[in-house]
């Protein structure tokens, strides 16, 4: 694959950026040597918006970092190139190693692409900071003892949260389930965690319908009509493309909702297109680490939300704060190794610098475990239509921390299920 070099744009704002070709965004400061960023995220396809998202976040933070002195006193310049295929993306890392001669690559959202990166980043002895990418196999982690590599939470954390929150609020209403996820290791995990929680808890339910549509299947009908016909009381969902939109709309209008409870624990992606015409109220709704309106929400966080919010009139969710805390990650470990050696460090004390560094990003504190797994907060809580939106809010707000929703370093995700205490 022949790759051009993109266009070279400087001193231009994130509004104008966010409507040009990608390439390299670097917001005039003090004339230092800036440090560059390589930043992976896609840009079309079923996961552009949420790309896009990132990429203003990482862009705001960038701008924001440089009015305050950049990273160790040098300006942040981004790079930004798209995640697509794994063989293509994987180009678009080395092209950024190799050439561009960045000195840390962010980004990142499909586990397919990052598992396919992560070595890569190995080999080339590259540091990489995963966005919500991850290098698990199904459950498993595929690279226990990266020495590059930093990866997002673990996947079934807003699962393993949405199912003890469903026996929250709805024990004892829970008698007949049906589960409609995405046709991969992701839906077919997530669903087997909500059955396995509902079990430790207690809850004897019957299964009384399983639908496994692919991911990106717009017509929905055949599956709506399904899990109609087999009259469940709890739906259990974890799509979290465009798709959600589509069920929930085609749900309502087949009246799947009436009388039933559900929980979405990746709702959050999608809450843009999440309109109040036809979602139900009471669901239970994952927002991952970003809810935008939370009420004990940061400073930090109540500046970006209202400058994104003004800018492109939309809610931000969570791929905004993972962009963040991975740039604010890097920033804290290497000014963390600067003050500690009293020079630039070296990328080896960079790396061992990163883990345990406690920063706070735009949806609460996180920090990296030392095998450079992140932990961070998630929200998700009961949705109302009661608001001045046309998408649902949360009527309750509750707050897990990743270390009680992921397993810990070693340990089979199963076993964990099984034995962990859980929050709930």
């Amino acid at each position: 694959m022949n790759i051009t070099r993109r266009a070279l744009m400087r001193g231009i704002g994130v509004a104008g950026l966010a409507a040009a070709t990608p390439g390299i965004f670097a917001p005039a400061i003090a004339q230092a040597k800036p440090v560059r960023i390589g930043i992976l995220a896609p840009r079309s396809g079923a996961m552009g918006t949420v790309g896009e998202c990132g990429i203003r976040a990482v862009q705001w933070a960038a701008e924001r970092m440089n009015k305050d002195g950049g990273i160790a006193g040098r300006p942040i310049e981004l790079v930004i190139e798209e995640e697509t295929s794994p063989k293509d993306t994987i180009e678009r890392f080395r092209r950024l190693v190799l050439q561009e001669k960045v000195d840390c690559v962010q980004g990142l959202i499909s586990t397919g692409v990052s598992l396919g990166v992560a070595p890569t980043a190995e080999e080339e002895q590259a540091l990489l900071i995963m966005w919500d990418g991850t290098t698990q196999d199904g459950v498993k982690e595929a690279m226990p003892k990266s020495n590059y590599v930093f990866r997002s939470t673990d996947n079934e954390c807003e699962a393993v949260m949405a199912s003890l929150l469903a026996i929250k609020y709805f024990k004892g209403k829970i008698k007949r389930i049906a589960g409609i996820n995405p046709d991969y290791s992701y839906g077919r995990n997530n669903w087997e965690a909500f059955q396995q929680i509902l079990r430790r808890a207690g809850v004897e339910a019957e299964v009384v319908a399983e639908q496994w549509p692919k991911v990106g299947t717009m017509d929905l009908t055949s599956h709506v009509a399904a899990l109609k016909a087999a009259k469940p009381d709890f739906i259990f969902s974890s799509m979290l493309f465009a798709d959600l939109p589509v069920f929930m709309k085609q749900g309502s209008a087949a009246g799947l909702f009436e009388g039933v409870n559900i929980a979405l624990p990746a709702a959050g992606w999608q809450i843009n297109q999440l309109k109040k015409e036809f979602m139900p109220e009471n669901v239970v709704f994952g927002h991952n680490t970003l809810y935008f309106a939370l009420p004990t929400a940061s400073p930090l966080q109540k500046a970006f939300v209202d400058d994104y919010m003004g800018r492109y009139k939309e809610a931000p969710h969570w791929e905004a704060d993972r962009a963040y805390f991975a740039l604010a990650a890097y920033k804290a470990g290497v000014e963390a190794a600067n003050k500690a050696t009293g020079r630039w460090p070296k990328l080896d004390e960079i790396i061992a610098a990163i883990p345990e560094q406690k920063v706070q990003s735009l949806g609460g504190p996180g920090q990296f475990r030392k095998d450079k797994i992140a932990e961070q907060t998630f929200y998700q809580g009961l949705s109302t239509n009661k608001n001045t939106y046309d998408f649902p809010t949360l009527s309750t707000v509750d707050s897990f921390t990743a270390d009680q929703l992921q397993k810990p370093p070693g340990v089979d995700f199963w076993d964990w299920i099984k034995t962990s205490k859980l929050p709930v």
